[in-house]
């Protein structure tokens, strides 16, 4: 019974109908970072904060498009290759961690720390050029690569419990939870600050959410002693599909041992959102923000459908 239980989880919260964060969540990111700037950014964005929400979840749909996109979602730090700690002690610029692991490392392992940073780079040009679309869109863009950068489950090779016998944690820490206590939440991130080492904050957050990952596993493993079997996971409704998912004392056991963990991850997300788009527009010479609306990017091409068949890329559905 306890095997077929978690094959229906495994069938159910399998990486295809899971999102990084999940669209809520990446949506008020964008959203509430918004209000952390000062004039007239504030202003600006908020002209522009319905596309900037709508559009986060961007960065995922386009992975059925580009081969070339999932490891930028995350990095999985505690992988051999890794294990000279080298990343972790000097938290490296893109080119020495190139010259240390190669490229092809890299990628294969996961890249969002430098995605962030490419990403702050390409907003900042954007600023420098008045090219006010391209900062719109990239800033929407940033917003996503800097949510996953926050979720502690795109920092491991474990990334949906599939190495601990806890495959589906995945979709229960970054879409379950929020959905369901999304409104106990309380969100204070305070005025933009200016970053004056992007790398070495971008590195400090991705770190810190390292270091929470022990709690995710090990908290969910707890539940599983304390919950009868039959009681874990329930039958829902999502559109047309049925599917199985956690259940909501399942799922409230589990948000209760992590402590505010999802929201501290929210929250950290929002607050080092706002810090980069307000760095950004600093680095660029505080160009003069336009006054009218003006048009938001172009909406992105839909996702084409994934050939049958085995994935391109580690968890490029996840």
């Amino acid at each position: 019974m306890r095997y077929l239980i978690f094959l229906c989880l495994a069938l159910a919260l399998r990486p295809s109908t899971a999102r990084a964060w999940g669209f809520l969540a990446h949506k008020r990111i964008n959203h509430l970072a918004v209000y952390m700037l000062p004039e007239p950014m504030l202003s600006f964005y908020k002209r522009h904060q319905a596309y900037l929400a709508e559009a986060a979840p961007n960065p995922d749909k386009r992975r059925n498009l580009d081969p070339a996109e999932a490891p930028r979602h995350y990095i999985d730090l505690d992988v051999r290759a890794f294990s000279d700690s080298f990343l972790v002690r000097s938290r490296p610029p893109w080119q020495p961690a190139v010259a240390r692991y190669t490229e092809d490392t890299l990628n294969k392992y996961g890249t969002v720390p430098w995605q962030v940073q490419l990403t702050c780079y390409r907003l900042t040009k954007a600023f420098e050029a008045h090219d006010w679309p391209a900062v719109i869109y990239q800033s929407a863009e940033l917003g996503h690569y800097v949510g996953d950068a926050n979720v502690p489950l795109h920092t491991t090779e474990n990334y949906d419990g599939q190495l601990s016998g806890q495959r589906g944690i995945h979709a229960l820490w970054e879409s379950r939870l929020p959905e369901q206590f999304y409104a106990t939440f309380t969100f204070l991130p305070g005025k933009a600050q200016l970053v004056p080492d992007i790398n070495a904050r971008v590195w400090a957050d991705v770190l810190t959410t390292h270091r929470g990952l022990d709690s995710v596993l090990r908290f969910e493993q707890a539940v599983q002693q304390r919950i009868p079997v039959e009681q874990k996971t329930v039958t829902n409704e999502r559109g047309t599909r049925i599917q199985r998912q956690y259940s909501e004392a399942f799922s409230a056991a589990y948000h209760q041992m992590l402590a505010g963990q999802v929201e501290r991850r929210l929250h950290a997300s929002i607050r080092l959102l706002g810090d980069l788009w307000y760095t950004c527009w600093m680095n660029a010479g505080q160009p003069t923000l336009p006054d009218e609306m003006g048009p938001d990017p172009p909406a992105p091409a839909e996702p084409a459908p994934r050939p049958a068949g085995k994935a391109t890329m580690k968890r490029d559905e996840e």
